[in-house]
């Protein structure tokens, strides 16, 4: 053993050279490996569809109308409440009833008033009668006879008086019952059972009809865009979206703010309530656009970019100015021609000149305007 060491290095070089020489044979003859793809992706093409042009505004959700409702007779005790807060009453509806027995006994009084003034004026008017029949006779004279017909006209004018004193107890009597002006629902409540009302005291507040409106406030510069009957679409702060109704457009502008109030009608939803704070977006009509799914458009550094894909799987990060967005897709203002190929979804693990496998399936055909296409999965 002690003969071999002085060899032993010798060995493991002879060794080591030709392990070298082997590798470098079997590099020569082993062909080129291909370079991997660095992403499967799915591949699309641009699109013309509708694009809505839209005007963002926020605003405040208020009531169409309001009526106050209050009592109209005083000094009577409120003796019935018959609905309350968030109601839906009906026009004509009884809300309250006043106690209505002093009511009732000034009424009866002021008929029998009535029948006495009738009673006293058919008897003047008689004595009238029997004095012009004895005019031609001269058994009276001309004075007492232009008495009775005197006394008779005024008779007639207490029966007047005693007719319209009676319609007031009866009109106080039709008022001890509070009725509803117009169809709504209630929105506040101060009448109390037992407490003694002044005419002209609120007793409820309506919400006419149910009908709310969106008070969206625009600048002087973007009102002339906007025309009654528009749509516009409101997102609550619930989160709840309807589509409204332009009524009309406030006639003059704030000279704090420049801003003017638009009116947009809304349909009943229980989640949209008056006083809630609301945005929306008025649509001023559409037009077509080049436009790519969102997922395709990838931002970096502020700009926008898509990935074209080329003939040989190679991408290329192409810089493109966007507009607006729509249904899951954005329009392209800039930056992109129809005919090209983009990746779909995954841009964002892509970087300029690499390689990527387009997944089978076709994903790149054209669709109809409007439909969405759902891209698979972006996989390593």
């Amino acid at each position: 053993m002690q003969s071999l060491k002085p060899f032993t290095p010798l060995i493991a070089a002879a060794v080591l050279a030709a392990g070298g020489t082997l590798l470098a044979r079997a590099a020569q003859e082993a062909p080129a490996l291909a370079p991997r793809p660095a992403l499967t992706v799915a591949v699309t093409q641009p699109e013309r569809t509708p694009m809505h042009k839209r005007l963002a505004a926020n605003g405040n959700v208020a009531a169409w109308q309001e009526a106050s409702i209050g009592a109209e007779v005083s000094g009577l005790r409120l003796a019935e409440v018959r609905v309350n807060v968030g109601d839906v009453v009906r026009a004509g509806q009884v809300l309250a009833v006043f106690a209505d027995d002093t009511v009732r006994a000034d009424a009866a009084q002021a008929r029998a008033g009535l029948l006495e003034a009738r009673a006293a004026a058919a008897e003047a008017q008689a004595n009238a009668d029997r004095a012009a029949a004895l005019s031609a006779t001269g058994a009276m004279s001309q004075q007492q006879i232009q008495q009775y017909a005197t006394a008779a006209q005024t008779a007639q004018a207490r029966v007047a008086a005693a007719q319209a004193a009676l319609d007031a107890q009866e009109l106080r009597l039709k008022h001890t019952r509070v009725l509803a002006p117009d169809a709504g629902v209630i929105s506040a409540r101060t009448a109390t059972v037992g407490a003694v009302m002044g005419a002209g005291t609120e007793l409820f507040r309506m919400v006419r009809r149910a009908r709310l409106e969106w008070r969206a406030e625009v600048t002087s510069a973007d009102l002339p865009r906007l025309r009654a009957g528009g749509k516009a679409l409101v997102t609550a702060a619930s989160g709840a979206q309807v589509e409204g109704r332009v009524r009309m457009l406030a006639p003059t502008v704030d000279p704090q703010t420049r801003n003017a109030l638009v009116y947009v009608d809304l349909p009943a939803h229980s989640d949209i309530r008056a006083g809630m704070f609301a945005r929306g977006e008025f649509l001023l009509g559409a037009h077509e656009a080049l436009s790519v799914p969102l997922s395709a458009v990838v931002v970096r550094d502020g700009f926008s970019y898509v990935f074209e894909v080329d003939a040989q799987g190679r991408v290329a990060m192409r810089r493109v100015q966007t507009g607006q967005r729509s249904g899951g897709r954005v329009e392209i203002t800039e930056g992109l021609s129809l005919e090209a190929r983009i990746v779909q979804q995954g841009g964002a693990f892509l970087n300029d000149g690499d390689l990527v496998r387009t997944a089978a399936g076709g994903s790149e055909q054209k669709q109809a305007p409007g439909q969405s296409r759902q891209a698979p999965p972006a996989t390593k």
